[in-house]
């Protein structure tokens, strides 16, 4: 590979699309499927990359060389793996400006919100190498004087790692570093709309010391994936996205007893007491739901104001939305960019009007530019009955519910099939511990914004936003999923004679 396709490969910005290709069993080869692209959301005429798909045989390639390869990488030991994590955050950090600007050109984000999912990836780089050093194993006492009992971890074997294009970097790092930290090989299929992207995280991977045949990346449609994780020699799939995908994979890969861990949709909701100071309250709602153009599982969809507070929050939540500023990514003030594409805005969209056919009424919306994928957010006021009240919509918007009392509200919290966050803004002890009890869902903040996590806390979600696996990011819950655990008996002597 010459220099400039090596620049352009790692991401860094060009004035023509880049010519991708796939990564196995250690080499970059073409595809053999159709020719697919991926674009600028802001002005879709901008082709960002282009590349032939992967097809059956090239999965087929990719399968074998990770099973191949497999034992070598597990025999290298967890400290050396470690030390390849580290480089890559050193190498992640090192091009965090062109990865950024790469993804405000593909996915869409302003420049600001791209630069700080690098630094989160290159903090879950660090942090999962780190994990590398830390104690493995649980001793227990053996009735046998002369025995040790001792847990080993055992790294699953192949892994199917399936991920979504909202956080295009920082999701992928989240899955790939410990299911290599603990010496599992990857098959990876990242989404179709920021595969410059994966190209240009699977190269830091790479020029980090991650072996041929351990990371193998195919770029392909949804169908490909399909036909992953039906592949008997994976032993753990790991998928985050839309609910019906994350179901179809739970019926092909639990049957066959392999592991899996999906993480799914949300329809965050997020309660405002009366005490709470409906200025603050709005300026973390209004991030909770509107940052990043609202493509977030995390997003805060539905604002329950309690009581009193509902018409002082909503003057501030609508003053707040219509000041949003809409744009490119790249353009100087721009708080709020483009859906990732098309498709995707007129789902937004429709999703709106549907609502207003619905009954509901709309309190704020934005300016918005015309062209790219922009859509204007919105603040609705609605009922629990409505559509967008039940299923998420992947935007910027969000509708406000009235609840008389926090007991109402906390059962229109959990009045979705989603349970991943949920916020509480007060300064009432009682009713926070009641909805820490009472919320069904995987996280809840107090007086801060549904969406952000730490990459040492878990994270995962109830009812269709996860699956009962163990939950990401935090170093336990990922070595849980991504081992298996062996119990050794260790004599350290010949048995003593019994008196």
């Amino acid at each position: 590979m010459d220099d400039k396709h090596r620049r352009e490969r790692r991401g860094a910005p060009v004035d023509h699309a880049l010519s991708l290709q796939h990564f196995v069993a250690g080499r970059w080869v073409p595809g053999d499927g159709p020719v697919a692209r991926s674009t600028d959301p802001a002005d879709p005429a901008q082709i960002v990359a282009e590349y032939r798909t992967a097809g059956p045989e090239l999965l087929d390639e990719a399968v074998r060389a990770a099973v191949a390869a497999q034992p070598e990488w597990d025999r290298q030991g967890v400290i050396a793996r470690g030390l390849v994590l580290r480089r890559a955050a050193e190498l992640l950090a090192q091009r965090a400006e062109s990865v950024a600007a790469l993804m405000t050109r593909e996915q869409g984000k302003t420049l600001a919100e791209s630069r700080g999912e690098v630094a989160a990836s290159v903090e879950t780089l660090h942090y999962h190498a780190g994990r590398a050093r830390s104690a493995d194993g649980v001793l227990y006492p053996s009735g046998n004087p002369d025995e040790v009992v001792r847990t080993v971890r055992r790294p699953l074997g192949v892994v199917g790692v399936i991920t979504p294009w909202n956080f295009p970097v920082q999701i992928p790092a989240w899955k790939l570093a410990p299911a290599l930290l603990w010496g599992n090989s990857v098959v990876w299929k990242p989404a179709s709309d920021t595969v410059a992207l994966a190209v240009a995280f699977a190269e830091i991977l790479i020029e980090a010391g991650v072996p041929d045949g351990v990371l193998n990346l195919l770029l392909a449609p949804g169908s490909l994936g399909a036909e992953l994780v039906e592949r008997p020699e994976l032993s753990g799939v790991t998928f985050t996205g839309s609910v019906p995908v994350g179901r179809a994979i739970q019926a092909a890969v639990v049957p066959r007893g392999a592991k899996v861990q999906l993480e799914l949709g949300g329809h965050s909701a997020a309660i405002v007491l009366p005490d709470a100071d409906p200025a603050q309250a709005a300026a973390a709602l209004v991030t909770a739901s509107m940052s990043g153009t609202g493509q977030k599982c995390t997003a805060a969809r539905r604002i329950i104001a309690v009581g009193d507070a509902g018409d002082r929050l909503v003057a501030e939540l609508s003053a707040r939305v219509k000041g949003l500023v809409v744009g490119a990514g790249t353009a100087p003030g721009v708080e709020i960019g483009p859906l990732v594409s098309a498709r995707a805005a007129e789902e937004v969209e429709g999703a709106i009007q549907q609502a207003v056919d619905e009954g509901a009424t709309v309190l704020a919306r934005a300016d918005c530019p015309e062209g790219g994928a922009f859509v204007a957010p919105t603040l609705l006021a609605g009922t629990p009955e409505l559509t967008i009240s039940q299923e998420e919509v992947f935007g910027p918007v969000a509708t406000v519910l009235r609840a008389a009392d926090l007991d109402e509200a906390i059962r229109l919290a959990n009045g979705t099939r989603f349970g991943l966050t949920a916020a509480v803004f007060t300064d009432d002890e009682r009713a926070v511990r009641q909805c820490l009890r009472d919320l069904d869902a995987g996280i809840v903040k107090v007086n801060a914004p549904n969406t952000g996590s730490e990459v040492h806390a878990p994270f995962g979600g109830l009812k269709d936003s996860s699956f009962p696996a163990p939950r990401e990011q935090n170093g336990e819950s990922a070595a849980e999923f991504f081992t298996w655990t062996k119990t050794a008996y260790l004599r350290t002597s010949a048995p003593r004679e019994q008196s």
